[in-house]
């Protein structure tokens, strides 16, 4: 039957923080919107809940919906999460590649299954499909990112920028900074800048990494294409085609489209940690990279010292301490390819201090 009554938000409303060290860093204003404090550790309950909740206001059968998605990362934990929030069981088909804590983390959050099976994403989300939605009448397919209501979600976060901007006395952003993967998120935030004020005035840089660039390739070949394969770390924006939504906005927004390497997605991972205290994965850490080395007046020249800057920290929950270490132990290099501030914290807890500007290490305990 369909509910009379509109189901809860599984989401909240995170903060929107100026952060003085990436500001002095990126020689800007830069402010943080802390969507991995999220119940899921990422955005990707706003538009995946907001999907859940437009299910069950408009589900007309006798039988209660059971939830289904195929993701080992945030998508399925971002499913589970809000499907425990609005009582309603959950299943998630992730494929053999999957880490054990990540598992661990889902089952957690309270999926009513588990399944792993397949080689790959594609395999895992065809047993879905084709072996337990096809035998459940319940069933609901949850896609990760490539759905209107997920997008209307997703939209949700301009809407808290814009009122916290005003909360503080600000009139708008000048840029909104996100990664890219599917564009879901990208979707999500063009649409939600079409009905503020300053929202034609604001600029959006797109960001993803070598190897998992969909949608930098098709704009640049002015059509959608399809990767061959993923083969960045960065692997939560593996997503070898975007949406074709994302696409046609991004054009039509004339965002601008970048892409950065594992190692500098890396660096802003760790240089977040030590900068702010969060931990992210590279799918996020490329959103702070751009603050370190002059990389965003590169790509943005226009930006002065009292330029708003929106980075959408989208969280994440594959990675913890130890992978930093690694990825500071494998990509600490990169650190020395460009100048830095040695007035950021962050530049002196490189090793040996970024171009020798610091003699003494802080933040983390890192081995170089």
């Amino acid at each position: 039957m369909v509910h009379s009554t509109s189901p809860p938000v599984p989401w909240i409303k995170t903060p929107l923080i100026e952060s003085a060290n990436l500001s002095q860093a990126a020689g800007c204003r830069i402010l943080l919107k802390l969507e991995n404090l999220q119940p899921s550790g990422s955005f990707k309950i706003r538009g995946i809940g907001n999907l859940l909740r437009y299910h069950l206001k408009s589900h007309d059968t006798p039988h209660p919906i059971h939830f289904y998605c195929s993701s080992g990362g945030n998508a399925g934990l971002a499913c589970v999460t809000a499907a425990r929030a609005l009582e309603r069981p959950a299943t998630v088909v992730v494929p053999l590649s999957t880490k054990p804590d990540m598992i661990a983390k889902i089952k957690t959050a309270g999926a009513h299954e588990v399944i792993q099976t397949g080689k790959n994403w594609h395999e895992a989300d065809r047993y879905l499909r084709e072996t337990l939605l096809a035998n459940d009448e319940a069933g609901v397919y949850v896609p990760p990112f490539d759905h209107p209501e997920i997008w209307k979600g997703n939209s949700s976060l301009m809407d808290e920028v814009e009122q916290q901007l005003r909360e503080q006395g600000d009139d708008g952003a000048d840029v909104v900074v996100c990664s890219v993967g599917g564009g879901g998120l990208l979707s999500g935030i063009l649409l939600g800048l079409e009905g503020l004020d300053w929202g034609n005035h604001c600029k959006v840089l797109a960001l993803e990494t070598q190897g998992a660039d969909s949608l930098h390739q098709s704009l640049l070949r002015e059509e959608v294409v399809t990767l061959p394969s993923i083969t960045s770390i960065a692997t939560t924006l593996g997503a070898t085609r975007v949406a074709q939504k994302a696409f046609n906005l991004a054009k039509e927004f004339q965002v601008k489209s970048a892409v950065l390497s594992d190692a500098e997605a890396a660096m802003g991972c760790w240089r977040l940690a030590d900068d702010e205290r969060i931990i992210v994965e590279p799918a996020c850490g490329v959103n702070a990279a751009v603050c370190y080395g002059g990389r965003l007046k590169e790509l943005l020249p226009d930006l002065t010292r009292e330029s708003k800057v929106v980075i959408v920290v989208c969280g994440g929950s594959s990675v913890g301490l130890e992978t930093l270490v690694e990825y500071r132990a494998k990509y600490g290099w990169v650190e020395q390819e460009r100048s830095q501030d040695p007035e950021v914290p962050s530049t002196c807890s490189a090793p040996n201090g970024a171009n020798g500007h610091c003699r003494t290490n802080g933040g983390l305990e890192w081995n170089s």
